[in-house]
Protein backbone atom coordinates (compact mmCIF):
# COMPACT_ATOMS: atom_id res chain seq x y z
CA UNK A 1 0.00 0.00 0.00
CA UNK A 2 2.95 2.17 0.97
CA UNK A 3 4.42 2.20 -2.90
CA UNK A 4 0.95 1.37 -4.61
CA UNK A 5 -0.50 4.52 -3.08
CA UNK A 6 2.27 7.24 -4.61
CA UNK A 7 2.75 5.46 -7.61
CA UNK A 8 -1.21 6.32 -8.15
CA UNK A 9 -0.44 9.65 -7.20
CA UNK A 10 2.37 9.99 -9.72
CA UNK A 11 0.05 9.00 -12.53
CA UNK A 12 -2.69 11.35 -11.42
CA UNK A 13 -0.20 14.17 -11.33
CA UNK A 14 1.62 13.35 -14.72
CA UNK A 15 -1.46 13.55 -16.63
CA UNK A 16 -2.55 16.64 -15.03
CA UNK A 17 1.40 17.85 -15.90
CA UNK A 18 0.50 16.75 -19.74
CA UNK A 19 -2.68 18.41 -19.41
CA UNK A 20 -1.32 22.12 -18.38
CA UNK A 21 1.72 21.54 -20.77
CA UNK A 22 -0.38 21.56 -23.82
CA UNK A 23 -2.70 24.49 -22.22
CA UNK A 24 0.88 26.59 -22.02
CA UNK A 25 1.70 25.65 -25.68
CA UNK A 26 -2.01 27.09 -27.00
CA UNK A 27 -1.77 30.02 -24.68
CA UNK A 28 2.43 30.49 -26.30
CA UNK A 29 0.64 30.97 -29.78
CA UNK A 30 -1.85 33.28 -28.08
CA UNK A 31 0.23 35.96 -26.76
CA UNK A 32 2.72 35.69 -30.04
CA UNK A 33 0.02 36.10 -32.35
CA UNK A 34 -1.04 39.38 -30.06
CA UNK A 35 2.77 40.27 -30.15
CA UNK A 36 2.68 40.15 -33.90
CA UNK A 37 -0.55 41.93 -34.40
CA UNK A 38 -0.10 44.78 -31.89
CA UNK A 39 -3.78 44.30 -30.76
CA UNK A 40 -4.88 45.54 -27.44
CA UNK A 41 -2.43 45.79 -24.64
CA UNK A 42 -4.66 44.59 -21.98
CA UNK A 43 -5.31 41.07 -24.16
CA UNK A 44 -1.70 40.70 -24.44
CA UNK A 45 -1.23 41.08 -20.36
CA UNK A 46 -4.30 38.64 -19.90
CA UNK A 47 -2.71 36.39 -22.22
CA UNK A 48 0.67 36.44 -20.98
CA UNK A 49 -0.20 36.26 -17.17
CA UNK A 50 -2.64 33.06 -18.22
CA UNK A 51 0.51 31.77 -20.10
CA UNK A 52 2.84 31.99 -17.06
CA UNK A 53 0.14 30.54 -14.57
CA UNK A 54 -0.23 27.25 -16.95
CA UNK A 55 3.74 27.14 -17.09
CA UNK A 56 3.93 27.46 -13.11
CA UNK A 57 1.40 24.78 -12.58
CA UNK A 58 2.93 22.47 -15.43
CA UNK A 59 6.05 22.62 -13.50
CA UNK A 60 4.61 22.28 -10.30
CA UNK A 61 2.56 18.82 -11.33
CA UNK A 62 5.65 17.91 -13.11
CA UNK A 63 7.59 17.93 -9.91
CA UNK A 64 4.99 16.34 -7.71
CA UNK A 65 4.70 13.53 -10.15
CA UNK A 66 8.32 13.13 -10.13
CA UNK A 67 8.62 13.07 -6.30
CA UNK A 68 5.52 10.94 -6.01
CA UNK A 69 7.39 8.24 -8.82
CA UNK A 70 10.19 8.23 -6.76
CA UNK A 71 8.21 7.75 -2.97
CA UNK A 72 7.03 4.83 -5.02
CA UNK A 73 10.15 3.24 -6.11
CA UNK A 74 12.05 3.69 -2.95
CA UNK A 75 9.04 2.81 -0.71
CA UNK A 76 9.65 4.71 2.05
CA UNK A 77 7.86 3.38 4.68
CA UNK A 78 6.63 6.72 7.06
CA UNK A 79 5.55 8.39 3.83
CA UNK A 80 1.69 9.12 5.17
CA UNK A 81 -0.88 8.15 3.03
CA UNK A 82 -2.66 11.32 4.12
CA UNK A 83 0.42 13.47 2.97
CA UNK A 84 0.49 11.76 -0.75
CA UNK A 85 -3.07 12.80 -1.23
CA UNK A 86 -2.74 16.26 -0.32
CA UNK A 87 0.06 16.04 -3.11
CA UNK A 88 -2.51 14.78 -5.83
CA UNK A 89 -5.30 17.10 -5.01
CA UNK A 90 -4.60 19.77 -7.15
CA UNK A 91 -3.69 17.40 -9.92
CA UNK A 92 -7.24 15.54 -9.70
CA UNK A 93 -8.44 18.43 -9.54
CA UNK A 94 -6.89 19.87 -12.86
CA UNK A 95 -8.18 16.33 -14.21
CA UNK A 96 -11.58 17.20 -12.92
CA UNK A 97 -11.21 20.56 -14.80
CA UNK A 98 -9.21 19.39 -18.01
CA UNK A 99 -12.33 20.73 -20.23
CA UNK A 100 -12.94 23.72 -18.54
CA UNK A 101 -8.90 24.67 -19.42
CA UNK A 102 -9.27 23.93 -22.71
CA UNK A 103 -12.11 25.87 -23.34
CA UNK A 104 -10.58 28.82 -21.68
CA UNK A 105 -7.53 28.65 -24.35
CA UNK A 106 -9.83 28.30 -27.21
CA UNK A 107 -11.92 31.29 -26.36
CA UNK A 108 -8.73 33.11 -25.51
CA UNK A 109 -7.77 32.31 -29.27
CA UNK A 110 -11.12 32.95 -30.64
CA UNK A 111 -10.71 36.59 -28.83
CA UNK A 112 -7.53 37.42 -30.53
CA UNK A 113 -9.12 35.91 -34.12
CA UNK A 114 -11.96 38.25 -33.63
CA UNK A 115 -10.00 41.08 -32.62
CA UNK A 116 -8.06 40.64 -35.72
CA UNK A 117 -10.61 40.53 -37.91
CA UNK A 118 -12.14 43.61 -36.42
CA UNK A 119 -8.99 45.44 -37.05
CA UNK A 120 -9.18 44.37 -40.17
CA UNK A 121 -12.91 45.51 -41.08
CA UNK A 122 -11.54 48.97 -39.26
CA UNK A 123 -8.59 49.13 -41.62
CA UNK A 124 -10.50 48.33 -44.69
CA UNK A 125 -13.36 50.58 -43.90
CA UNK A 126 -11.10 53.81 -43.18
CA UNK A 127 -9.35 53.04 -46.59
CA UNK A 128 -12.22 51.69 -48.93
CA UNK A 129 -13.01 55.55 -49.93
CA UNK A 130 -9.96 56.02 -50.42
CA UNK A 131 -8.90 53.86 -52.64
CA UNK A 132 -12.33 54.55 -54.22
CA UNK A 133 -11.48 58.31 -54.95
CA UNK A 134 -8.33 56.82 -56.35
CA UNK A 135 -9.95 55.40 -59.00
CA UNK A 136 -12.25 57.99 -59.87
CA UNK A 137 -9.52 60.82 -59.79
CA UNK A 138 -6.68 59.15 -59.75
CA UNK A 139 -3.65 61.43 -58.15
CA UNK A 140 -1.48 60.14 -61.49
CA UNK A 141 -2.69 59.72 -65.12
CA UNK A 142 -0.64 57.71 -67.86
CA UNK A 143 1.99 59.45 -70.18
CA UNK A 144 0.46 60.24 -73.36
CA UNK A 145 2.15 61.68 -76.96
CA UNK A 146 1.29 65.13 -77.84
CA UNK A 147 -0.40 66.12 -74.51
CA UNK A 148 1.04 67.12 -71.02
CA UNK A 149 -2.34 67.03 -68.49
CA UNK A 150 -2.28 68.26 -64.76
CA UNK A 151 -5.21 67.46 -62.69
CA UNK A 152 -6.58 68.50 -59.45
CA UNK A 153 -9.04 66.62 -57.29
CA UNK A 154 -10.15 67.60 -53.39
CA UNK A 155 -13.11 66.27 -51.64
CA UNK A 156 -15.93 68.76 -50.14
CA UNK A 157 -17.00 66.73 -47.13
CA UNK A 158 -15.20 63.20 -46.29
CA UNK A 159 -13.73 61.15 -49.30
CA UNK A 160 -16.63 59.51 -51.06
CA UNK A 161 -17.64 61.87 -54.04
CA UNK A 162 -19.48 61.79 -57.01
CA UNK A 163 -17.19 63.70 -59.38
CA UNK A 164 -14.75 61.68 -61.63
CA UNK A 165 -12.26 62.35 -64.41
CA UNK A 166 -10.58 60.32 -66.84
CA UNK A 167 -7.80 60.54 -69.76
CA UNK A 168 -6.54 58.15 -72.27
CA UNK A 169 -5.32 56.57 -75.29
CA UNK A 170 -9.21 56.06 -77.57
CA UNK A 171 -7.21 55.10 -80.67
CA UNK A 172 -4.56 55.70 -82.96
CA UNK A 173 -3.85 59.74 -82.77
CA UNK A 174 -6.85 60.02 -80.59
CA UNK A 175 -6.89 61.28 -76.91
CA UNK A 176 -9.99 60.83 -75.10
CA UNK A 177 -10.47 63.16 -71.61
CA UNK A 178 -13.60 63.08 -69.42
CA UNK A 179 -14.69 64.67 -66.60
CA UNK A 180 -18.15 64.55 -64.71
CA UNK A 181 -20.08 64.96 -61.43
CA UNK A 182 -22.68 62.63 -60.37
CA UNK A 183 -25.45 64.44 -57.63
CA UNK A 184 -25.31 63.69 -54.03
CA UNK A 185 -22.42 62.57 -52.00
CA UNK A 186 -21.75 59.20 -50.55
CA UNK A 187 -21.19 55.65 -51.54
CA UNK A 188 -24.45 55.83 -54.27
CA UNK A 189 -23.06 58.49 -55.97
CA UNK A 190 -19.70 56.98 -56.09
CA UNK A 191 -21.15 53.08 -57.53
CA UNK A 192 -22.81 55.37 -59.93
CA UNK A 193 -19.58 57.65 -61.12
CA UNK A 194 -17.72 54.46 -61.90
CA UNK A 195 -19.74 52.87 -63.88
CA UNK A 196 -20.20 55.86 -65.73
CA UNK A 197 -16.45 56.10 -65.75
CA UNK A 198 -15.76 52.73 -67.59
CA UNK A 199 -19.04 52.43 -69.68
CA UNK A 200 -18.04 55.34 -71.29
CA UNK A 201 -14.42 54.26 -72.03
CA UNK A 202 -15.45 51.24 -73.91
CA UNK A 203 -18.08 53.44 -75.65
CA UNK A 204 -15.49 55.91 -76.65
CA UNK A 205 -13.36 53.80 -77.46
CA UNK A 206 -15.86 51.97 -80.16
CA UNK A 207 -17.08 55.00 -81.65
CA UNK A 208 -15.48 58.19 -82.46
CA UNK A 209 -18.32 60.85 -82.44
CA UNK A 210 -18.20 61.36 -78.40
CA UNK A 211 -21.65 62.53 -79.01
CA UNK A 212 -22.70 58.84 -80.30
CA UNK A 213 -21.01 57.64 -77.03
CA UNK A 214 -22.72 59.80 -74.73
CA UNK A 215 -26.00 58.51 -76.12
CA UNK A 216 -25.17 54.85 -75.28
CA UNK A 217 -23.58 55.48 -71.94
CA UNK A 218 -27.38 57.36 -71.36
CA UNK A 219 -29.54 54.68 -72.48
CA UNK A 220 -27.28 51.70 -70.32
CA UNK A 221 -27.20 54.07 -67.34
CA UNK A 222 -30.73 54.73 -67.40
CA UNK A 223 -31.79 51.65 -66.80
CA UNK A 224 -30.61 51.63 -63.58
CA UNK A 225 -33.10 53.45 -62.44
CA UNK A 226 -31.21 55.65 -59.63
CA UNK A 227 -33.95 57.88 -58.75
CA UNK A 228 -32.87 60.92 -58.47
CA UNK A 229 -29.23 60.72 -59.16
CA UNK A 230 -28.26 62.67 -62.36
CA UNK A 231 -24.82 63.07 -64.12
CA UNK A 232 -23.16 66.06 -65.80
CA UNK A 233 -20.46 65.35 -68.08
CA UNK A 234 -17.73 66.74 -70.02
CA UNK A 235 -16.17 64.34 -73.07
CA UNK A 236 -12.93 65.84 -75.71
CA UNK A 237 -11.24 64.03 -77.79
CA UNK A 238 -7.88 65.38 -79.27
CA UNK A 239 -7.24 64.52 -83.02
CA UNK A 240 -3.44 64.99 -83.52
CA UNK A 241 -3.85 63.45 -87.21
CA UNK A 242 -6.62 66.44 -88.01
CA UNK A 243 -5.54 69.17 -85.23
CA UNK A 244 -9.18 69.42 -84.06
CA UNK A 245 -10.91 68.83 -80.80
CA UNK A 246 -14.11 67.19 -80.78
CA UNK A 247 -16.36 67.15 -77.91
CA UNK A 248 -19.59 67.05 -76.56
CA UNK A 249 -21.51 67.49 -72.76
CA UNK A 250 -23.95 66.39 -70.80
CA UNK A 251 -25.44 69.74 -69.51
CA UNK A 252 -22.03 69.62 -67.52
CA UNK A 253 -20.76 73.42 -66.88
CA UNK A 254 -18.97 74.87 -70.34
CA UNK A 255 -15.32 73.98 -70.58
CA UNK A 256 -12.82 76.30 -71.70
CA UNK A 257 -10.27 76.64 -74.73
CA UNK A 258 -7.34 78.85 -75.33
CA UNK A 259 -7.21 78.47 -79.31
CA UNK A 260 -6.28 81.37 -81.01
CA UNK A 261 -4.87 84.01 -78.44
CA UNK A 262 -8.57 83.43 -77.09
CA UNK A 263 -10.79 81.71 -74.45
CA UNK A 264 -13.60 79.91 -76.25
CA UNK A 265 -16.17 77.79 -73.73
CA UNK A 266 -17.49 74.65 -74.95
CA UNK A 267 -21.36 74.70 -74.12
CA UNK A 268 -23.87 71.87 -73.41
CA UNK A 269 -24.39 70.07 -76.54
CA UNK A 270 -27.33 67.50 -74.81
CA UNK A 271 -29.46 67.36 -71.60
CA UNK A 272 -27.75 66.01 -68.05
CA UNK A 273 -27.38 61.74 -68.32
CA UNK A 274 -30.26 59.86 -66.43
CA UNK A 275 -32.39 62.63 -66.87
CA UNK A 276 -34.44 61.00 -70.16
CA UNK A 277 -33.51 57.50 -71.28
CA UNK A 278 -34.09 58.83 -75.03
CA UNK A 279 -31.99 62.28 -75.09
CA UNK A 280 -29.88 62.85 -77.76
CA UNK A 281 -26.27 64.37 -77.83
CA UNK A 282 -24.52 66.03 -80.38
CA UNK A 283 -20.60 66.59 -80.93
CA UNK A 284 -18.89 69.86 -81.65
CA UNK A 285 -15.42 70.40 -83.66
CA UNK A 286 -12.68 73.41 -83.29
CA UNK A 287 -9.45 73.45 -83.82
CA UNK A 288 -6.51 72.01 -81.69
CA UNK A 289 -3.20 73.85 -82.48
CA UNK A 290 0.31 73.63 -80.64
CA UNK A 291 0.44 75.09 -76.92
CA UNK A 292 -3.85 75.48 -77.26
CA UNK A 293 -5.23 74.39 -73.98
CA UNK A 294 -8.50 72.57 -72.61
CA UNK A 295 -9.74 72.85 -69.15
CA UNK A 296 -12.61 70.55 -67.52
CA UNK A 297 -13.95 70.96 -64.13
CA UNK A 298 -16.57 70.20 -62.31
CA UNK A 299 -19.13 72.99 -60.85
CA UNK A 300 -17.68 72.63 -57.39
CA UNK A 301 -15.08 75.02 -58.95
CA UNK A 302 -17.58 77.52 -60.62
CA UNK A 303 -19.40 77.76 -57.64
CA UNK A 304 -17.59 78.47 -55.19
CA UNK A 305 -19.14 81.17 -53.16
CA UNK A 306 -18.57 84.69 -51.42
CA UNK A 307 -21.43 85.14 -49.68
CA UNK A 308 -24.53 85.43 -52.68
CA UNK A 309 -21.73 85.84 -55.26
CA UNK A 310 -20.20 82.79 -57.38
CA UNK A 311 -16.85 82.32 -58.69
CA UNK A 312 -18.00 81.53 -61.70
CA UNK A 313 -16.84 80.77 -65.40
CA UNK A 314 -15.65 84.33 -65.67
CA UNK A 315 -13.39 83.99 -63.04
CA UNK A 316 -11.95 80.86 -64.63
CA UNK A 317 -11.50 82.45 -67.97
CA UNK A 318 -9.89 85.10 -66.52
CA UNK A 319 -7.72 82.93 -64.60
CA UNK A 320 -6.62 81.17 -68.33
CA UNK A 321 -6.03 84.50 -69.87
CA UNK A 322 -3.62 85.54 -67.27
CA UNK A 323 -1.28 83.14 -67.83
CA UNK A 324 -2.36 80.70 -70.60
CA UNK A 325 1.47 79.38 -71.14
CA UNK A 326 1.52 77.84 -67.37
CA UNK A 327 2.11 74.11 -67.03
CA UNK A 328 -0.89 72.33 -66.52
CA UNK A 329 -0.36 70.88 -63.34
CA UNK A 330 0.50 74.75 -62.24
CA UNK A 331 -2.73 75.22 -63.62
CA UNK A 332 -4.66 74.06 -61.69
CA UNK A 333 -3.39 74.41 -58.75
CA UNK A 334 -3.75 78.02 -59.59
CA UNK A 335 -7.69 77.61 -60.65
CA UNK A 336 -8.29 75.42 -56.57
CA UNK A 337 -6.15 78.14 -55.06
CA UNK A 338 -8.08 81.07 -56.95
CA UNK A 339 -11.53 79.87 -56.04
CA UNK A 340 -10.60 78.77 -52.64
CA UNK A 341 -9.10 82.53 -52.05
CA UNK A 342 -12.36 83.91 -53.68
CA UNK A 343 -14.33 81.75 -51.46
CA UNK A 344 -12.54 82.92 -48.47
CA UNK A 345 -11.59 79.55 -47.20
CA UNK A 346 -12.04 75.45 -47.47
CA UNK A 347 -14.56 75.46 -50.93
CA UNK A 348 -17.57 73.52 -49.75
CA UNK A 349 -18.18 71.49 -52.98
CA UNK A 350 -16.19 67.95 -54.51
CA UNK A 351 -13.56 70.08 -56.94
CA UNK A 352 -12.26 67.71 -59.82
CA UNK A 353 -9.82 70.01 -62.62
CA UNK A 354 -8.35 68.80 -65.24
CA UNK A 355 -5.77 71.02 -68.06
CA UNK A 356 -4.41 69.29 -71.22
CA UNK A 357 -1.99 71.36 -73.15
CA UNK A 358 -1.37 70.10 -77.16
CA UNK A 359 2.19 69.57 -77.16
Amino acid sequence: MERLLPAFAAVICAVAAFIWIRAAVKQEKVVERLSAKNIDIDLWRLASNDYKRDVHTAIATSISAVALLVIAIVGIDFWPAFTTSLLAIPSTVTLARREAQNEIARIAADRVEVERRAREVLSQKELAPLQWAARLAPSSLPDLDGIEVGQAYQAGSGAMAGDFYDVFQAGENRVAAVIGDVTGHGIEPSITALQAKYLLRAFLMQFRDPGQALEQLNAQMSVLERGEEFISLAVVVFDSDVSTIRYASAGHPAAFVWHKREVRPLGATGPLLMLDPKGTYHSREIGWDLDDICVLYTDGLVEARNGDAMFGEDGIASMIRRDPTAAPDKMTKLLVEAARDFAGGPIADDVAVLVIRRT
